[in-house]
């Protein structure tokens, strides 16, 4: 075993001690635990991590089915141990011998479990596929909580799509300041109808043309959506509310509007500003609460990209099914409540409100905006129409919201999003 993949496979059992056990995001734990670590072996150990994470319901229960007595606890770092030698075995293009070899060497030697490491990866090798044929794949790999929610809300169905889509890593999508399709070619990308260019394969970011110019910026399809929503906005005043780190800021900026873009984190902020620099876009940038915000000027618009489960994002990040509960929908639920209605007392009457997640589940979408409009009576809904994203017709939902699925357009965030009117009181 060399030292670069002794490190690598290490450093992948730290990150899920952190992500699983101390319930830290893995972006989080990336730079403290790959510090120093040459570009070669980070991307090794990214790959072995995620992905691990991304099949975590199917390899446990592999674990599981192979045990003759379960693991005791004390002996979480041999399961995440087996855990990434599986992932090398089935799911990266590693050589059997050199992922089960590497993969036993982290073993200590004095531990009695070297063995049965090594036992276990072999059967895996020589039967993998075979007992991967008896596992209900997508129900397994997906955490019970997420599981039973989305089947009440989608049906069986639809459920078993999303959790299929979450097995695949998710392509790089790009928007652009102006004229995609000249940027679909310099690119090698593909131009999605909604206007996004996607690429197949994910490179360094500064090695792409038009990076350094600031003419692109990274941003998936279904996120790329709600700031469309709010129309023709040049010229107007629009405030892009938990803004950072600024893909939707950047696309309002864009179209003309005056921007402002607010967030309570200054290092998030900072980074917002950074993307806004290399993007050569002007942006008002103010540190705030979203909750208790009082504008100096009433905004036409505004855009509310509100704090979320973020369980639509887990093609690109794995990990927050096992970070978030059910008892995180319902605290987030309430902070969108007290949000929105915020927004709707600092916008002006005839303005438009955006608000979307970047999460599946209704509590923090349909639901959300159902309360909302109920206690809100100078709010209406203003139904989407397929030719604003498109033409993409199942991205609207039978109340005229934005509602996509892992699956749509060949892979996608889950993105809930609702356009709301602000009417006078002698029209309501």
């Amino acid at each position: 075993m060399t030292k670069s993949s002794a490190n690598s496979r290490a450093a992948a059992v730290r990150l899920l001690i952190r992500v699983l056990q101390k319930q830290q995001p893995l972006e989080d734990a990336l730079d403290p635990v790959l510090q120093g670590f040459p570009a070669r072996d980070r991307a090794l150990t990214r790959a072995i991590t995620s992905t691990t994470l991304r099949h975590l319901g199917v390899i446990d229960a592999l674990i599981d089915k192979m045990l003759d007595r379960p693991l005791p606890e004390k002996a979480q770092e041999i399961r995440h141990i087996l855990r990434i030698g599986i992932t090398q075995i089935l799911y990266l293009n590693i050589p059997s011998h050199a992922a089960v070899h590497d993969t036993v060497a982290l073993v200590p030697d004095r531990s009695k479990h070297k063995g049965l490491v090594n036992a276990l990866l072999r059967r895996i090798d020589r039967q993998g596929e075979k007992l991967l044929a008896k596992i209900d794949i997508p129900r397994v790999n997906t955490p019970a909580w997420l599981w039973e929610s989305w089947v009440r809300h989608y049906g069986d169905e639809t459920a078993r799509l999303i959790a299929k889509a979450h097995l695949t890593e998710a392509s790089l999508d790009i928007s652009v300041k102006t004229d995609p399709g000249k940027w679909e070619a310099e690119l090698n990308s593909e131009l999605l109808p909604t206007g996004t260019l996607r690429r197949a394969t994910i490179t360094t970011l500064n090695e792409l043309p038009g990076y350094d110019d600031g003419e692109w910026w990274v941003q998936d399809a279904a996120a790329a959506l709600p700031a469309k929503l709010l129309g023709d906005i040049s010229g107007k005043l629009i405030i892009d509310l938990c803004a950072a780190p600024g893909g939707k800021t950047a696309q309002l900026a864009a179209a003309g509007a005056k921007v402002i873009a607010l967030d309570r984190s200054k290092n998030r902020l900072k980074r917002l500003t950074e993307n806004m620099e290399r993007l050569r876009l002007p942006v008002i940038v103010d540190v705030g609460d979203a909750e208790s915000f009082v504008p100096d000027q009433q905004p036409d618009g505004i855009l509310l990209d509100a704090p979320c489960s973020s369980t639509g994002t887990l093609r690109r990040h794995p990990d927050v099914a096992y970070l978030k509960s059910q008892a995180d929908v319902e605290k987030l639920s309430g902070l969108q409540a007290r949000l929105l209605d915020n927004s709707a007392q600092m916008l002006k009457t005839g303005g438009l409100l955006v608000y979307s997640v970047c999460s599946l589940q209704p509590e923090e979408g349909e639901a959300q905006v159902a309360a909302f409009l109920e206690r809100n009576p100078l709010f209406v809904r203003e139904a989407i129409k397929a030719e604003e994203i498109g033409g993409a017709g199942d991205l609207i939902n039978s109340e005229g919201d934005l509602r996509s699925l892992p699956f749509h357009l060949g892979g996608m965030d889950g993105f809930y999003a609702a356009r709301l009117r602000k009417i006078s009181t002698s029209s309501a």
